[in-house]
């Protein structure tokens, strides 16, 4: 309308409508008027311009209003709404200048607290205070009332179902192992590589088998194990791990809780890097071990060999972490280690270790997975399956391969994973072999997955353990018979072709040329 000054817009305003620009604080202005520690105050204070406002929107509309509408978990998904508005557009604004990892594990915690919570938040605010007081907010530098902030948000956003939580919980710690990552820190285990190991042997163990992961990061492991098992109806919520570090251990036990284990029943400590350097557990401990143990590392060269090194002598931490897990199986139990895929074909005491795995009835399947499944890393890997020396079953010490690096899907330019169907393929695929085993049938393998070998072969092989290198071998079918009369009458076929062809070509030049010149070409 002519007349009429229409409020100006920023660049900011246009291009993220429902976030008000960031101002930056004055300088004299103390720690507590940061904006993060004051959130909704200050949204609340900030008018939606008219020419901005949504469809059904009165005029004086705030930011804070806005913020309200879409937290206020009245609809089923409340808790995933307000965490993946915390985790998404909006984090950038709560946090102000607090480190992501810092505000995530504010998060984190404050998402456990919303699901395990028995009192109606008034708990959850007496965690928070000692939760607080074990990260030693600088209270010069952050906001201490973020926490709050956040809180108060999530309080009023529970969740509508246990598998709402779950995705809630599942959705800020991986996105927290993300960021360790990027900053040098562990790996978290892929959710695809977790549920194929966990399944895998979920499937095959007894339903009350109580899941152990010497080297447990923050659980993710263990709570796939507990998913699979209750999807097999198992009743067993124990669980047991060590962590490296103190948050690490805080962690596993929020993600365990979340994922139905009973405080009770898990048991987490701390743990070395390498259990080289102080083994953890008594051998023949654990009916079931699965772990995703560091990769690439090399022992101190005047470290003693420890009485686990049953095999061969390993100076990298891959080799030891595989020889301890076989270690603390029971006579009847099993293991899934994820390794480097160079840990199936490297020379020198790798392969030594190698041998006396095979040799001694160890090794009961190899798995390669795709490339690209972690974050932050193109690295390999291969799932080995493990058992003790005496299980019933697998005659011959047969080893089956599956090679799975066909399988899965991109998410990301830069990251893959396996899809439902895969995973369930793979599992079945491993199940299926411990199966016949067990009943003492043979099992065939399946033509483009997977192959049976014998250690004969594998020895013939040089102790090479490469799935793709048995698999693919199997698929290359010997060539058929020739026969050298139809060949040398088909070979003057092509010939007689190839001069007709060359003639009609010269005799199409010739015509090109003539009606070039016609025209002065």
């Amino acid at each position: 309308m002519a007349g009429v000054k229409r409020p100006a817009v920023s660049n900011w305003e246009r291009r993220y409508p429902d976030y008000p620009a960031p101002v930056a604080p004055q300088p004299d202005s103390g720690p507590e008027q940061f904006r993060a520690g004051e959130v909704m105050a200050w949204l609340s204070g900030r008018t939606v311009p008219v020419n901005a406002l949504l469809p059904g929107e009165p005029t004086g509309t705030t930011y804070g209003d806005r913020f309200r509408v879409a937290l206020t978990g009245r609809a089923a998904g409340g808790l995933l709404v307000a965490v993946r508005e915390l985790t998404g557009p909006g984090a950038e604004r709560m946090r102000g200048s607090v480190p992501l990892p810092l505000y995530l594990n504010w998060l984190l915690f404050l998402v456990h607290c919303a699901i395990v919570e028995d009192d109606g938040g008034t708990g959850g605010r007496r965690s928070l205070d000692q939760f607080e007081q074990k990260q030693e907010v600088p209270e010069g530098k952050y906001p201490r009332g973020l926490p709050a902030a956040l809180q108060d948000l999530l309080d009023r956003n529970p969740p509508s179902s246990p598998e709402e939580a779950r995705q809630a919980f599942d959705l800020v710690l991986g996105l927290l192992r993300d960021a360790d990552a990027r900053e040098g820190g562990d790996f978290l285990t892929p959710p695809s590589v977790s549920r194929t190991m966990a399944g895998a042997l979920a499937a095959v163990q007894p339903l009350a088998s109580m899941p152990h992961d010497p080297y447990c990061r923050t659980g993710e492991l263990l709570t796939a194990y507990l998913d699979a098992a209750a999807a097999r109806g198992g009743e067993a919520r124990s669980v047991s791990g060590r962590v490296l570090h103190e948050r690490d251990l805080r962690n596993a036990t929020m993600n365990l809780r979340v994922h139905g284990a009973e405080p009770t029943h898990v048991y987490l400590a701390k743990g070395p890097f390498t259990p080289a350097i102080e083994p953890m557990d008594p051998p023949g401990s654990f009916d079931t071990v699965l772990t995703n143990p560091p990769f690439a590392r090399r022992l101190p060269d005047d470290a003693p060999p420890p009485p686990y090194w049953t095999y061969g002598p390993a100076r990298r931490t891959e080799f030891d972490w595989l020889q301890y897990a076989a270690s603390l199986l029971t006579p009847q139990g099993r293991a899934a280690v994820l390794m480097p895929a160079g840990a199936a074909f490297n020379e020198g005491a790798a392969r030594t270790v190698r041998t006396g795995l095979v040799e001694n009835g160890v090794v009961e399947c190899v798995m390669a997975l795709p490339a690209r499944l972690f974050e932050h890393t193109a690295i390999s890997t291969h799932i080995w399956f493990l058992r003790a020396p005496g299980v019933p079953g697998t005659p011959e010490g047969k080893v089956l391969f599956v090679d799975a690096t066909d399988l899965g899907h991109s998410v990301s330019r830069a990251r893959h994973a396996l899809a439902d169907g895969d995973i369930a393929r793979l599992v079945q695929e491993y199940a299926s072999w411990c199966r016949a085993g067990a009943e003492g049938h043979g099992h065939p393998g399946t033509p483009g997955l997977s192959r049976v070998v014998t250690p004969a072969e594998i020895t013939a092989h040089d102790n090479s353990l490469n799935p793709l290198l048995y698999t693919r071998t199997a698929e290359m079918a010997p060539p058929p018979a020739v026969d050298l009369d139809k060949a040398k009458h088909r070979l003057g076929e092509l010939a007689a072709e190839l001069d007709h062809l060359d003639s009609w070509a010269l005799s199409v030049q010739s015509d090109v040329n003539r009606r070039l010149r016609r025209y002065g070409l």
